[in-house]
């Protein structure tokens, strides 16, 4: 089915810029230590779909304590299905745990739910995957995976999506290997989800979370689901995020003269606002039109 309706997940920044659609596929990037965790467990508590469904794979024990107690809480937990496989577990108990939530996100969906299936991490799947394909005599061909890593994923992913009864969103986080983005398993993954989410480590420097980089960021279906005004809006935001930045090392050393470039101008004027609206405390929860409106009350005056 084609994807033709948003599915809000209650952070202002993707909901905003970066809209999700019933039965899409979008990856969340980031190098270790940026917030991936903590930002699925906002999208969890904060979004519209009926059913959570969470794999985590090849995580630390003390991590899923905390993501289930803290990240989810009460609120989130009374929603969802959680499938855990911790680091220390065999490769092939790894690699079904995200068969296994898969599964359970797609008996949901025949139901007639609008499922969330998030995993954490995809890589983690990749890398039991790995390990099984070595030992059963694959060749290593790219940085040490073998062909079935590159197979496998694709088989997992398209999976997710809308049919006849309901809708199955993945969200698939992506821990970047030494913060290279075009590394073999980030690549591949780029290549076949309908989106990405970028987590920039220099913008956790400055506190502003959740860190997306808005414009490294991407939602494909996003220009088909959303309302014309909503996509003008969106735009102008990135314009004055871009702006900004181009002329940012000049406007921080003062060798920037205002009048001389009425865009730069626009975009200074602008930028404290854009930030507020951009970040986003763990605990706060907006709906979708409170969104929208916040992010129009951007440029209002």
């Amino acid at each position: 089915e084609i994807i033709s309706e948003v599915l809000p997940l209650g952070v202002k920044a993707v909901d905003g810029l970066i809209t999700v659609g019933k039965g899409q596929r979008i990856g969340v990037f980031a190098g270790s230590g940026v917030g991936k965790s903590t930002l699925l467990g906002m999208f969890a508590r904060n979004t519209k779909a009926d059913v959570n469904v969470i794999a985590l794979i090849g995580e630390r024990g003390r991590e899923v304590r905390e993501f289930i107690e803290r990240d989810l809480g009460p609120e989130g937990m009374a929603r969802s299905v959680v499938v855990v496989a911790t680091s220390d577990k065999p490769a092939l108990i790894r690699n079904k745990c995200a068969k296994t939530a898969t599964a359970v996100a797609e008996y949901f969906r025949d139901q007639g739910k609008d499922v969330l299936l998030m995993m954490d991490s995809m890589t983690r799947f990749s890398q039991a995957q790995r390990e099984i394909g070595l030992a059963s005599g694959e060749p290593p061909v790219t940085r040490g995976y073998p062909p079935s890593v590159y197979s496998e994923m694709p088989k997992l992913l398209e999976r997710a999506g809308t049919n006849d009864k309901g809708s199955i969103t993945g969200l698939y986080t992506v821990l970047v290997d030494g913060d290279d983005f075009n590394e073999p398993i980030t690549d591949t993954a780029r290549g076949i989800l309908d989106g990405h989410i970028m987590l920039d480590r220099k913008l956790g420097h400055k506190n502003h979370y959740p860190a997306i980089d808005i414009l490294q960021s991407i939602s494909r279906v996003m220009n088909s689901i959303v309302t014309k005004e909503h996509k003008t809006l969106a735009g102008k935001l990135k314009n004055v995020l871009a702006t900004y930045n181009e002329a940012e090392d000049l406007i921080n050393i003062g060798a920037y003269k205002n009048g001389s470039n009425p865009d730069i101008d626009y975009a200074i004027k602008k930028i404290k606002d854009v930030n507020a609206f951009l970040c986003q405390g763990t605990d706060e929860k907006f709906t979708f039109d409170e969104e929208i409106e916040l992010l129009a009350k951007v440029f209002e005056n």
